[in-house]
C-alpha cells in the first residue's frame, strides 16, 4: 500500500454505534417488537418476566439482521432512490462488508439465543423468517416479480407467530390469523407509497406493481386487497383474540381504510398530480395506525381475559 492510500485509508471515518444501528431498521424493529409482544401475551400460557424479555430481545436482534442484510444486498438500489440515500451504505457510513458481517453475526445469534431462551420452534421460526426475507424476498422475488411486496409480505408477518411460539412452543389458528393480518394489510400499505414514489422505483429498476402495471391497476389492487383485508379483520374479531373491544375498533379503522381505498380506486393520474398525491398520502398514513391499532386491540382483549373481563 503506498503512503497516499495509507494517509486515505486512516482518514475514513470509522463507523459509529449510531450507524449500525441504522441498518437494523429501527422503525420496521418497533412493528416487529410490538407484533411479537402482542403474540407472547394473547398466547393462553404465561410466560416468566425474564424469559419474555430475553425472547423479545432476539426477536428484535433477528428483525435488525434482516434488516442489515438487506442493506447489504440492496446497496445498489438504494444509492439510486431518494427515500433510501441517506441509509448508512450509499452514504458512506458503513461498508457492504461491515453490514454482511454484522448481519450474519447478529442472525446466527438471535436465532440460537431464542431457541435456548425459549424453544427451538421459536428459534426455528425467527431462523426461518431471516432467510425468508432475506434470500426469498430481498434476493430473488424484490427484483424478479411486481408481486414482491404479497409473498414476500409474510416475512414482516411471522413476529407475533414465533412470539406466540415463546409461549406455547408451537402454532395455532389464534397465531395463523396474526400472521394473516399483517400478510394481508402490507400489499396496500407499500402500493400506496408506491403510488407517490413510483419515480424511485423506476430508476432503481424494481418491478413493482406501478412500474410493471402501472398506477392504474396498483389502484384496483389496493382496493381488491384492502376489502379482503376487512374482511379477514372483522372475523378475528369472533375469535378468541378477539372480543368487544377489538370488534369495535377494527369496524371504525375498516370503515376508513375500505372508504381510503374506494377513494384512491377513484382518482386519476392528473386529479393525483394536482394535489400532490394527498389522498395516498393519507392512506399509506393511515396504514401504519391500522395495523398497531389491530395488534393493540389484540393486546386489550388479551389483558383483559387474563382478569376474566375479555372475550365474547
Amino acid at each position: 500500500m503506498s503512503d497516499a492510500s495509507a494517509d486515505s485509508a486512516s482518514l475514513a471515518p470509522e463507523a459509529s454505534f449510531g450507524d449500525f444501528f441504522a441498518l437494523l431498521k429501527p422503525r420496521v424493529m418497533t412493528l416487529v417488537v410490538f407484533t411479537a409482544l402482542v403474540g407472547l401475551l394473547a398466547a393462553p400460557n404465561p410466560v416468566h418476566p425474564m424469559i419474555a424479555f430475553a425472547s423479545i430481545l432476539f426477536i428484535a436482534i433477528g428483525g435488525g439482521a434482516s434488516g442489515a442484510l438487506n442493506m447489504w444486498w440492496d446497496a445498489d438500489i438504494d444509492a439510486v432512490m431518494k427515500r433510501t440515500q441517506k441509509r448508512p451504505i450509499p452514504a458512506g457510513k458503513v461498508t457492504e462488508g461491515e453490514a454482511l458481517g454484522f448481519g450474519l453475526a447478529l442472525s446466527g445469534l438471535s436465532t440460537v439465543m431464542l431457541g435456548l431462551a425459549s424453544n427451538w420452534v421459536a428459534g426455528s421460526l425467527l431462523g426461518f423468517t431471516i432467510f425468508f426475507y432475506v434470500v426469498i424476498y430481498t434476493m430473488w422475488l424484490k427484483r424478479w416479480t411486481p408481486q414482491n411486496i404479497v409473498i414476500g409480505g409474510a416475512a414482516g408477518a411471522f413476529p407475533p407467530m414465533i412470539g406466540w411460539a415463546v409461549a406455547t412452543g408451537g402454532i395455532s389458528i389464534e397465531s395463523v390469523l396474526m400472521f394473516c393480518l399483517t400478510f394481508m394489510w402490507t400489499p396496500p400499505h407499500f402500493w400506496a407509497l408506491a403510488l407517490f414514489m413510483r419515480k424511485d422505483y423506476d430508476h432503481a429498476g424494481v418491478p413493482m406493481l406501478t412500474v410493471t402495471h402501472g398506477r392504474r391497476s396498483t389502484r384496483i389492487h389496493i382496493f381488491v386487497y384492502t376489502i379482503l383485508l376487512a374482511i379477514l379483520a372483522l372475523g378475528a374479531g369472533v375469535t378468541s383474540i378477539g372480543g368487544p373491544v377489538y370488534m369495535a375498533i377494527a369496524i371504525v379503522l375498516n370503515m376508513m381504510f375500505v372508504k381510503g381505498a374506494w377513494d384512491i380506486l377513484n382518482r386519476d393520474e392528473e386529479m393525483s398530480e394536482v394535489d400532490n398525491f394527498k389522498v395516498e398520502r393519507n392512506f399509506f398514513k393511515l396504514s401504519l395506525l391500522y395495523l398497531f391499532l389491530h395488534f393493540g386491540a389484540i393486546l386489550i382483549e388479551a389483558i383483559m381475559q387474563r382478569f376474566g373481563m375479555g372475550g365474547w
